[in-house]
């Protein structure tokens, strides 16, 4: 099954709901970076949250991406989407390894961190992007995520997220929900909507189980009249080029170009989202120095 995103709304229009399925994606980004079971729930989660984001987007151009920042062994993690559901990531430190917690859980909050703050960056086409950001309160990426949009865009949500690695270390389930309440939502409502998340097995284990994106929809939201607006295929994709490395080089200047020329008489650029190479030859260079 293809892993895609739902976006919802009840009919009072009173809260949107993003859902989505991400197992198929992860296990290519997990492949791609030869991920460790706690990166890999760490990017995984990342990778979800901003396939529902760039759900949020207008334009087929808007991008829009997520650093978590904080002072844990894994480094920076960092996830890109755009509106069409392509997403890709990275982690600093892939095989970063630490013990269970005690309830047998990945540590995605000790690989990450608690010190250090989550970063949005919303790329509209327009002269400068819109950049929000938040303390991290757990390094657990979904309650980051939560306190992102309470404090950085006052937006009541409620974020979960969810990655299940298996033990050969593919990835045996992954997605998550948003659920962002409007304007006029009742008190009651907003109860019921808290009980219900409450009592609702992990995210993970509901996609293990076989749940789609529309059968969580009726499992968690099933008390109010949710109607789906649309559905969009995710996927892991990169778009890096020669092109693209190439403006990468060039903006290094003449001097450090001539540099490369010099010491190395080559150079070779490595995409941070898929890994490939890029070789640079010493007449590549100086090419790049004319220009």
């Amino acid at each position: 099954m293809k892993d895609y995103v739902i976006r919802a709304i009840d009919e009072k229009k009173t809260m949107r709901v993003f859902v989505a399925t991400t197992t198929n994606t992860v296990n290519e980004a997990t492949k791609i970076h030869s991920l460790s079971p706690v990166a890999a729930a760490a990017l995984g989660r990342t990778l979800t949250a901003v396939s529902m984001m760039g759900q949020m987007m207008k334009g087929q151009k808007d991008t829009i991406s997520m650093q978590l920042l904080g002072d844990g062994p894994i480094g920076n993690v960092f996830a890109i989407s755009n509106s069409l559901g392509e997403v890709k990531g990275y982690v600093g430190n892939p095989l970063v390894d630490l013990p269970l917690k005690h309830d047998n859980k990945l540590d995605v909050g000790g690989a990450v961190g608690k010190n250090g703050r989550i970063v949005v960056i919303k790329d509209l086409g327009l002269k400068d992007p819109y950049v929000g950001q938040a303390n991290l309160v757990s390094g657990e990426v979904a309650e980051d995520l939560a306190n992102y949009y309470l404090y950085s865009e006052q937006q009541p949500s409620a974020v979960n997220l969810g990655v299940l690695v298996d033990t050969d270390l593919s990835i045996k389930a992954s997605g998550g929900y948003i659920v962002q309440l409007l304007p006029d939502v009742l008190e009651e409502d907003i109860d019921v909507l808290e009980n219900n998340i409450r009592n609702a097995e992990p995210i993970s284990s509901l996609i293990d189980k076989g749940y789609t994106p529309e059968d969580i929809i009726k499992e968690i939201f099933g008390d109010f009249k949710m109607e789906i607006l649309e559905k969009s295929e995710v996927l892991y994709k990169c778009d890096c080029s020669r092109d693209k490395m190439e403006e990468a080089l060039i903006s290094l200047g003449k001097e450090e170009l001539t540099k490369l020329i010099e010491e190395d008489g080559k150079a070779e650029v490595v995409c941070h989202f898929c890994n490939k190479k890029h070789q640079f030859s010493k007449e590549d260079l100086k090419s790049l120095i004319r220009c």
